[in-house]
């Protein structure tokens, strides 16, 4: 009994420590929002690369005219993995897919949702007429039947 007790006071400080007040930080340029920043993504606040625009109000997202269908690796496939992979990927002025982030992880799945959407092609994203770089996220599903 007494050890139980004990625990339960270690807890209370533990949480009491954590909840320190801290200064407040600096206001921010960029306007924040429940779950991330403004146009941006959850968890991830990284620059976009110059030029680049993010898919969404009037940028339209591109439309892809070649999809290579991802393989389902044997080993998740035998031990069962199933999910849904999340990237955020960067569009090139010529629709071709350059860098890829991971968003949402599933071990077992990532490397190969990753190499299909590479080979993945879509339509140039215009801007007032001019074609950009484009950030898009993209989500790979992975369900065995």
């Amino acid at each position: 009994m007494m050890r139980r007790a004990l625990v339960v006071s270690v807890a209370v400080l533990s949480v009491s420590a954590c909840a320190k007040k801290e200064p407040a930080a600096p206001p921010s340029p960029t306007p924040r929002v429940a779950g991330g920043v403004v146009g941006g993504v959850v968890g991830r606040q990284g620059r976009v690369p110059d030029g680049a625009v993010r898919v969404g109000g009037s940028i339209r997202e591109p439309q892809k005219v070649k999809h290579v269908p991802p393989r389902y690796p044997a080993e998740a496939r035998k031990e069962r993995i199933q999910g849904t992979v999340i990237l955020e990927t960067l569009i090139d002025k010529q629709g071709r897919v350059g860098d890829i982030h991971v968003l949402r992880s599933v071990p077992g799945l990532d490397e190969a949702a990753m190499e299909a959407v590479r080979q993945w092609e879509y339509t140039p994203t215009l801007l007032d007429g001019v074609a950009v770089d484009v950030i898009m996220t993209v989500t790979v599903n992975y369900a065995l039947q």
